[in-house]
């Protein structure tokens, strides 16, 4: 049984980007969705009114509780881009050390604008995050 609320959606996430009025944001999501296509190889997918994401994956608690996730993903919202980097069980000090400005959640790392870090460890931190998952939750 799956029960996770958010769901895919059929909007295009390029059309979902268009609409974000705020210039910085509405490019950082456009060279987001750029980088993260080309890191993963899969389509980018919108996930409820403003998540998206690359790729699924099938999860199981113990509890019963079970459903499909992105494996990956972005959301620009309205005071900070959200980067998911699922599922947040490796220990990426040294790579957030050198990443640049950014605020860290439990598996969400939080970028005012694309210009405050260094994509390139940005890049790292999201393959590092797909390696976890792969790990977990094979292909």
């Amino acid at each position: 049984m799956a029960d996770n609320k958010t769901q895919p959606t059929d909007i295009a996430p390029v059309d979902f980007i268009a609409g974000i009025e705020h210039p910085t944001r509405r490019a950082d999501a456009e060279a987001l969705l750029a980088l993260m296509t080309r890191i993963t190889g899969w389509e980018p997918q919108m996930w409820g009114p403003a998540m998206i994401g690359f790729g699924t994956y099938h999860y199981k608690y113990e509890s019963g509780r079970e459903g499909d996730f992105m494996r990956t993903g972005f959301s620009p919202r309205k005071t900070s881009m959200v980067v998911y980097i699922m599922p947040g069980y490796t220990d990426h000090t040294d790579k957030l050390a050198r990443l640049g400005k950014h605020k860290l959640g439990k598996s969400c790392l939080y970028i005012n604008k694309l210009a405050d870090v260094d994509t390139a460890v940005l890049e790292a931190i999201i393959r590092a995050g797909l390696d976890d998952m792969a790990k977990k939750y094979p292909l």
